[in-house]
């Protein structure tokens, strides 16, 4: 049985790179990534700046288990060539690059090839924006080295020509959704703009999660307890899950009713799912 317990990345927070001395606090975020910005976070005459200090970030040693990206900025500019070539060249790396207003699956793999040489294990994650790769997303989600893809909902509305509002994008989120479902890669949601809005961002968040993604970016540490939450199992789920766990495997049969329960493949993805995450919180 082809069971994945991997447990998803929940929340992901975005810290300017133009502002270094918040990164620390970002780590401590509770955040289970975190995303240093040099694209939109970042004007253009501090481009060189917020590169230098992330490098310079990424050279510190992380003990806090927290994974750490950097969004550069599209390698069809200069300034996101000078980025890519810029963390190819360093000594030290992040965990992953964030590559935004990505048009088509061969962005994914001109990184990688650049990383390759001295950083292969550095993953590709991949913002999505564009109509273009709306157009493309499963062939993006399946590109080999790409972990996840980042719903880029405000660039996207305007490429559609619709409001940033759930029910104009729920055709790009459902996209997305098959896509990043076929590659079995995690799938993160634009951000919730409305800093002083806690129920919105619950709603938006659990929303999001109902429809299928495994995650939402974050854009200030505060939104990262209620969107983690979004993202994870009630106790009484664990609870359930564990007990359910226990005696299916007590036991010899792939397909079983235990409490009331059906047990198979689709219902035990689900389980295990919870049980990653559970240990991944520590509840």
């Amino acid at each position: 049985m082809d069971i994945d317990s991997t447990p998803p990345r929940r929340s992901f927070l975005y810290v300017p790179a133009a502002r270094p001395e918040r990164f620390a606090k970002a780590m401590t975020s509770g955040a289970d990534m975190v995303c240093v910005d040099l694209e939109d976070a970042v004007a253009s005459d501090a481009k060189e700046a917020g590169r230098k200090a992330s490098i310079a970030f990424f050279a510190e040693a992380n003990t806090g288990g927290v994974e750490r990206l950097v969004r550069i900025n599209s390698i069809r500019t200069a300034e996101g060539l000078a980025d890519l070539y810029a963390f190819a060249q360093a000594d030290s790396a992040p965990d992953g690059i964030l590559l935004p207003k990505v048009k088509s699956a061969d962005e994914a793999e001109i990184a990688l090839d650049v990383l390759a040489v001295k950083h292969p294990d550095v993953q590709i994650h991949v913002q999505l924006e564009t109509v273009e790769a709306l157009e493309a997303a499963f062939v993006i989600a399946n590109t080999p080295g790409v972990a996840s893809l980042v719903f880029g909902g405000m660039d996207m509305a305007a490429g559609l020509r619709v409001e940033p509002v759930w029910d104009a994008l729920l055709y790009a989120r459902q996209r997305l959704v098959h896509a990043a479902a076929t590659a079995k890669i995690d799938l993160l949601d634009m951000p919730f703009f409305g800093l002083d809005d806690e129920a919105g961002l619950k709603r938006e968040a659990e929303n999001a999660q109902k429809i299928g993604f495994t995650g939402k970016t974050c854009i200030h540490p505060k939104q990262v307890g209620i969107v983690s939450a979004a993202f994870s199992p009630s106790a009484a789920e664990i609870a359930r899950a564990r007990d359910l766990i226990k005696k299916y495997e007590a036991q010899d049969q792939a397909f079983v009713v235990i409490d009331g329960v059906i047990l198979e493949a689709p219902v035990l993805q689900r389980l295990y799912r919870i049980l990653a995450i559970a240990d991944r919180i520590g509840a």
